[in-house]
């Protein structure tokens, strides 16, 4: 009966844990957070708490809707939230390589696959035709400017590639990465050689080292209206 009751605490303390990672991965406690078009200050509020904070990025109708942090290696925010506690489902985070004001040709940004579709769980969504099809708009925040986001490609790839993977090659010109994308990517919609780019990489949960990326134009930036 012992035994019985134990097993019971366990399955339940293991339901309640998972439920708390789930909770974290959709990002909820940091929607207060959120800036809107032209309206930042609720972010540079999230950036006071946390200077490695720098960024928000959200894909349309999706859940990825979080913000983005840099550590000061690529490892620093895989089990830290953007208020800077442990947290298993991680943060959104840039690229140690890349500079922080996303003004880089190449932007890397790294996000954990949820199961419920946080952080960066609907990434592999975009594996499906129909999902790349209807889902290409996003935006990206910082403290001082907006970008629109056209999402173009998506690419099913390993932890080891060395174009995508390679942010500090490409920080002057995506065109490496954009020619690389145009002959190895599973969808592909054209955009110029000169384009700023984002990418949003995620583990693909069926392979080890398997990885899925989804590719967006940065465009129309534009700067806020507050602090």
């Amino acid at each position: 009966m012992l035994l019985v009751l134990c097993m019971m605490l366990y399955g339940g303390y293991s339901l309640y844990d998972n439920w708390l990672i789930n909770q974290a991965g959709y990002g909820s406690e940091m929607m207060k957070f959120k800036p809107s078009e032209g309206h930042v200050y609720s972010l540079a509020e999230l950036m006071k708490i946390n200077p490695d904070v720098i960024g928000w990025i959200t894909v349309d109708d999706t859940h990825i809707d979080q913000p983005v942090t840099q550590g000061k290696d690529d490892m620093e925010y895989v089990n830290k939230d953007a208020l800077g506690e442990f947290a298993l489902s991680g943060s959104v985070f840039l690229s140690c390589l890349n500079n922080r004001d996303f003004s880089d040709a190449y932007n890397l940004t790294y996000g954990h696959h949820m199961e419920n579709g946080g952080m960066y769980g609907d990434v592999t969504k975009f594996l499906d035709k129909k999902y790349f099809e209807s889902h290409k708009t996003g935006t990206l925040y910082n403290d001082k400017n907006t970008w629109d986001i056209s999402l173009f490609a998506v690419l099913k790839t390993d932890a080891g590639d060395p174009v995508v993977y390679n942010a500090s090659s490409y920080i002057g010109s995506a065109s490496g990465v954009i020619s690389y994308l145009e002959q190895k990517a599973l969808y592909y919609r054209s955009v110029p050689s000169d384009s700023q780019v984002i990418a949003l990489s995620t583990c693909y949960d069926t392979e080890t080292n398997g990885r899925v990326i989804v590719f967006g134009k940065l465009e129309n930036k534009r700067e806020v209206k507050d602090s």
